[in-house]
């Protein structure tokens, strides 16, 4: 590593606390490295803490790995579920449901690389968590459009799975592109193109 560790090492925080720190530490170690180039040391390191430390809060690697997914996951699906909830509009819903996954990926730490980009999808325990993500935020989709548009759950499944994509797809693409597009526009020009589509279905106001 060539960052100098944070001066937290010697003192005491309450658990929680400790735990939090470890694991900000590795999301940034994670996310710059890589699952598979990052290490234990470098996590302890950049924490400020000794590996005996680190390993009282987790085991090992994976399970450090799988606690940032868990966390990023739940914000993740709690975002998209509250932007539904914030309106009663089905227009304005699209634009809440698109602007919240796009506030994620643009967010601070790149936490979306850990849900989106993993290094380690060949891992059934990492695959299972970053399915459950995206299925949480499909199955609120899902949720709206049945009870809006009148469609069978199957449809509005296809439907949510639809808009999920566009969604991530292209906020990633804005974000590691050069633009002049703010983050606002490109959420607008994509909410604009989803509810073109939407709209087509008898949908309720």
């Amino acid at each position: 590593m060539t960052e100098t560790a944070q001066p937290n090492r010697g003192v005491r925080l309450p658990r929680d606390a400790r735990r939090a720190q470890l694991l900000e530490a590795a999301q940034h170690v994670f996310v710059h490295n890589g699952y598979h180039a990052a290490a234990m040391d470098d996590i302890a390191e950049r924490a400020g803490v000794s590996k005996p430390v680190l390993y009282q809060h987790f085991p090992g690697k994976l399970e450090l790995y799988l606690a940032l997914l868990d966390k990023h996951g739940t914000e993740l699906v709690t975002r998209v579920r509250e932007a539904i909830a914030s309106t009663p509009d089905n227009k304005q819903r699209v634009r809440a449901a698109i602007s919240a996954l796009y506030e994620f990926i643009g967010g601070e730490g790149q936490a979306f690389r850990l849900v989106f980009e993993s290094d380690l999808r060949g891992e059934p325990a990492v695959e299972k968590a970053v399915d459950a993500s995206l299925a949480g935020c499909i199955d609120a989709i899902t949720d709206a459009v049945t009870a809006d548009a009148g469609l069978d759950a199957e449809r509005a499944r296809l439907l949510a799975v639809g808009l999920v994509g566009l969604s991530q797809t292209t906020a990633r693409y804005w974000l590691d592109s050069p633009h002049s597009i703010s983050r606002d526009e490109a959420v607008s020009l994509m909410s604009s193109l989803a509810w073109k589509g939407l709209a087509g279905f008898p949908m309720q106001s």
